[in-house]
């Protein structure tokens, strides 16, 4: 087995001055690689540049995603397939390919309370991400009072065209509690705006009729969810609870004493 070979402190300096310093993490196992497989000096730099490309490409996805307020827990590779959940997969898999985003269409989840709407909706937040999109993910119900926060302060126009310019908005939780008619002009002008210039994924544990019913403005309630739905793709999720897979787990390793009752 071939010593691993270790880089000089002088070309560690150096990698650092021209801001390359984190390609001292994997410069031993490459120079060592590099001497086994006897590459050529330009075969040696393309593959330490291709590990600092992919090292900052994660880190600005991982830096997007938070920005976009996206749970970093809530992953396509993190899901339990095995849930008692039905939804259609052929559906689901044309949403990953992301051709709504190019469309532009919008992306309706709708399914009773705790099924996994909210996953699923921010793990194809996270591919968005992933693919250069810039994205923003809020629950319907704390953008609208944000929204009304601002109007306080007059940043409100500077806030709404943030929400308009972004790729991908994601609105949690849609129509869960009754708008006023603030709130019902702040989503229509937000859907109407974004109609076929952007995509909105919506989720929602009622139908559109139901939603109708929680806005206080009924011409522009039907105006947005009729925009809404007519360049929607729907995502109808039906089936158990999905939290009840979150919950944490004890360790019985971590609590060897678990079966003694508690004395008080």
């Amino acid at each position: 087995m071939s010593p691993q070979l270790t880089a000089t402190s002088e070309l560690r300096a150096l990698l650092r001055r021209v801001k390359l310093g984190r390609c001292s993490d994997t410069l031993p196992e490459r120079l060592t690689l590099a001497h086994q497989h006897k590459l050529t000096h330009h075969e040696f730099l393309e593959a330490l540049q291709a590990d600092e490309v992919t090292r900052r490409d994660t880190q600005s996805a991982v830096l997007r995603a938070k920005t976009a307020g996206l749970d970093a827990s809530m992953t396509l590779d993190r899901w339990d397939d095995t849930a008692k959940i039905t939804y259609d997969r052929a559906v689901w898999n044309e949403l990953c390919a992301l051709r709504f985003v190019d469309t532009p269409n919008d992306v309706v989840v709708l399914g009773p309370v705790g099924v996994g709407k909210t996953f699923l909706a921010t793990a194809l937040s996270h591919i968005a991400v992933r693919r250069g999109r810039i994205v923003h993910f809020e629950r319907a119900d704390v953008m609208l009072k944000r929204l009304k926060a601002t109007r306080l302060d007059n940043s409100h126009d500077t806030e709404v065209r943030k929400l308009l310019r972004v790729d991908v908005l994601i609105l949690d939780d849609f129509a869960l509690r009754a708008m006023d008619q603030t709130d019902t002009a702040e989503v229509y002008e937000i859907i109407v705006e974004r109609h076929r210039r952007a995509s909105t994924i919506l989720t929602s544990n009622r139908d559109p009729g139901e939603m109708l019913a929680q806005m206080a403005d009924p011409l522009l309630a039907q105006s947005a969810i009729d925009r809404l739905h007519s360049n929607a793709h729907e995502l109808v999720i039906d089936g158990e609870s999905y939290r009840r897979r979150q919950r944490p787990t004890p360790d019985a390793n971590d609590h060897p004493a678990a079966s003694t009752p508690c004395r008080t």
